[in-house]
């Protein structure tokens, strides 16, 4: 059969195709966020797997890409719910690009012949930008997605490596202004002491050491960054007036000079052979650096050649990073656990004997699935090989048989889930996951649905922890999530996470002490409140569906505008949905003909958690017309005063998603000024640079075409993306 000219064959291959890509993006778009905002679920060196093959697939299937590919971005974007205000960099944070072995290495010293290359350990930390203006520190921002970072100045500021003014020299006078580029990390020695001492307070240990550093960050309050020894070394510049360095090197001398430090580890180098001489030499001393590092970055030292060479959309083109493959170690396996995710599936893992590897100690592995468990073929009391590379849980590789003594014994994957003793079996022949299917009522799933819910790309509940989650179960005031919404007071006092602790002499002398929230208690039952206003995406994400993430939930949500309109929609049509696809819409379709699932939707609307998409955002989408990624490619645009279709935060999405730069100040490289009710100084400002300004009309119209008529405010002759090209040339960050 044929539709014009078309195979009912072709086009099935080509949904699969599509459906492909649309899982890989969504997982590493997942873990990027997980990695950048909340804990790291796979291993560095599972994540660069799962980027390649992403990139691999695309270079292989162009015509599957069906959005903005996260190959395309430099890192996610903060989330909606940060804490911090969200601030453009002057010049784009972009990342790099890797290698893993000494052929790309190769390739890419061929292509990129440089007269002196620099040399660089790469650090395992969180990036931040510091802007100086006249020698003192004005503004300090996460990498954020490259274009803009979340504002962390307060915390910066209790950080003894960065100086709040910089002190110039007669070689070096301090600039009129700089954009200073680093990584925040804590020392492995460091790190050892400060989870030693938490370990004696009873607190829970941080994972690694990249972890408690961004974490610390990303601090509300200031004083908890202070206690943490973070340290800071930089490796790059960005938009700088009063300073032109010829070379990296130069720059690096005057960030010292300045009072800033910068790594001992950095080398000039003149050829390609001494170049793979450092990569090959630091990957047996990767732990002599005084701070964990997995690989060698290197640069064209010349600046104006930098600028030649110039950048992709998310990585500069004269620097990339060599990754050094994940670190093996042996230790004993001590056991085999399995553990139940939020969808049922039964993952193992090992637990060993503590061993030091890759800068931390580690006592749990992960074995995949019982199929791989069984591949494996490793038996309780082997001395196992292990792979790890920084990363929070390592993969076991197999058994050392050699080392065999006849005392070790088989392990028996369990036959009834460990949480609730339901049988456990694969969903359909020849799946590799085994699941409990008491979905409902396992306290695995339950716990694991609930913390997940909490998250960030979902109600984002900080108030509800693992510990939480499980005293809610175990006291009996929720048996499933369908009653979160209505929890009270009284519920929370049945628990001992939400109670507030109160001493004998306090109880005696007022009983009624004893029957008092905590603030932990008082922030959820607030956070409750807040989190029925969510977006309609986050709703679906809670939900728990399988295969569901934030890119399909946002398209279920722009396509139906209803959480009862997703519940009745066909299959076939939501199959046709711009990143759902027949898995995802089988999957949600399956999901929504459970009675107790339909249950959770009735309950949490009767709650009153708003199952229908806010007015406001439906009404910015049809305002700004369908999407096309590149209209606006190139143009950087400033929006000022109020706009009767937008909201800000609408107005800079709309923007962005068609490839422009929402900026948040007017100068000589804005292409527009958009002009709303009210519009203050900034409008004074494009008046006298000569800057276009149109009205919300012309804006719309920019919206939908890249073009508007010659009714703008200001002659449009000259509004070319030169201003856009000029700030993207930027430093590659580590």
């Amino acid at each position: 059969m044929t539709l014009d000219g078309v195979t009912t064959e072709q086009t099935a291959d080509q949904d699969q195709l599509a459906q492909r890509w649309r899982e890989l993006a969504d997982a590493v778009q997942h873990h990027r966020q997980q990695y950048y905002y909340a804990s790291p679920e796979i291993s560095d060196a599972e994540f660069d797997q799962l980027l390649s093959q992403l990139q691999e697939f695309e270079a292989q299937h162009p015509e599957a890409v069906t959005g903005l590919s996260p190959t395309q971005e430099v890192s996610p974007a903060p989330p909606e719910s940060s804490p911090f205000r969200n601030v453009d960099h002057l010049r784009p944070m972009l990342s790099l690009d890797n290698v893993f072995d000494t052929e790309h290495m190769s390739a890419w010293l061929e292509r990129t012949p440089a007269e002196t290359y620099l040399t660089e350990l790469k650090i395992d930390g969180a990036s931040i930008n510091l802007l100086y203006r006249n020698g003192e520190l004005e503004l300090a921002l996460t990498r954020g997605d490259g274009t803009t970072g979340e504002d962390i100045t307060h915390n910066a500021r209790t950080m003894k490596d960065i100086p709040t003014t910089l002190t110039g020299t007669s070689k070096f006078p301090v600039p009129d202004l700089v954009e200073v580029r680093g990584e925040v990390f804590i020392s492995v020695e460091d790190f050892a002491a400060m989870n030693a001492q938490r370990q004696a307070e009873g607190l829970k240990l941080f994972a690694n050491p990249r972890n408690a550093a961004a974490g610390a960050m990303r601090q509300k309050n200031a004083e908890d960054t202070a206690k943490r020894p973070l340290r800071l070394i930089c490796h790059g510049i960005g938009a700088r007036e009063g300073f032109s360095p010829a070379s990296q090197h130069e720059a690096y001398e005057a960030l010292t000079a300045w009072g800033l430090p910068v790594s001992p580890y950095t080398k000039q180098l003149h050829t390609a052979a001494e170049v793979l001489e450092q990569v090959t030499y630091w990957a047996d001393h990767r732990h002599d650096a005084t701070h964990e590092m997995d690989g060698l970055v290197i640069k064209v030292d010349d600046l104006e050649q930098q600028l030649s060479l110039g950048t992709t959309s998310r990585a500069p083109r004269w620097a990339i990073a060599y990754k050094y493959p994940p670190e093996e170690a042996m230790t004993r396996l001590k056991s085999i656990r399995v553990g139940i995710g939020r969808t049922g599936r039964a993952t193992p893992y090992a637990v060993m004997e503590p061993k030091f590897v890759a800068g931390s100690t580690v006592t749990m592995a992960t074995l995949h699935n019982p199929t791989e468990a069984h591949r494996k073929g490793v038996r309780l009391g082997d001395q196992i090989m292990i792979r790890k590379a920084g990363e929070v849980i390592p993969e076991v590789l197999g058994p050392v048989e050699d080392a065999r003594t006849g005392a070790e014994w088989e392990f028996f994957f369990p036959s009834l889930c460990p949480e609730c003793g339901t049988p456990l079996s694969p969903t359909k022949a020849g799946d590799a996951d085994w699941r409990c299917p008491n979905t409902r009522f396992c306290p695995g799933q339950l716990h694991t649905r609930l913390t997940y819910l909490a998250g960030r790309g979902a109600f984002d509940i900080d108030a509800l922890g693992e510990k939480a989650a499980y005293d809610l179960m175990a006291s009996g005031v929720l048996q499933d999530e369908a009653g979160l919404f209505d929890l009270d007071e009284q519920d929370l006092l049945r628990t001992k996470a939400y109670t507030a602790n109160t001493t004998a002499a306090q109880r005696k002398e007022d009983p009624d002490t004893l029957l008092r929230l905590n603030k932990a208690g008082e922030t959820l039952l607030e956070k409750l409140q807040s989190a029925k206003e969510v977006d309609l995406w986050r709703i679906i994400v809670a939900l728990s569906i399988r295969h569901v993430g934030p890119t399909a939930a946002k398209a279920l949500a722009k396509h139906y505008h209803s959480i009862p309109a997703i519940a009745d929609a066909d299959v076939e049509t939501m199959s046709h949905i711009d990143g759902v696809g027949p898995i995802i819409a089988e999957s949600v379709k399956d999901w929504f003909e459970v009675d107790w699932h339909r249950e959770i939707v009735a309950a949490w609307q009767r709650a009153g958690v708003r199952m229908i998409e806010d007015a406001t955002n439906q009404a910015q989408e049809d305002a700004a017309g369908p999407i096309d990624p590149e209209v606006l490619a190139g143009l950087t645009i400033v929006v000022t005063g109020g706009l009767e279709n937008f909201d800000r935060a609408g107005v800079k999405e709309a923007i962005e998603e068609r490839g422009g730069k929402a900026a948040s100040s007017v100068s000589k490289k804005t292409d527009y000024l958009v002009a709303g009710e009210k519009a203050g100084s900034k409008l004074t400002k494009a008046e006298q640079l000569g800057t276009p300004v149109l009205d919300e009309a012309q804006f719309m119209e920019l919206l939908r075409t890249g073009t508007v008529g010659d009714s703008a405010g200001a002659t449009s002759e000259g509004a070319t993306s030169e201003g856009a090209a000029g700030e993207t040339t930027s430093e590659g960050e580590e």
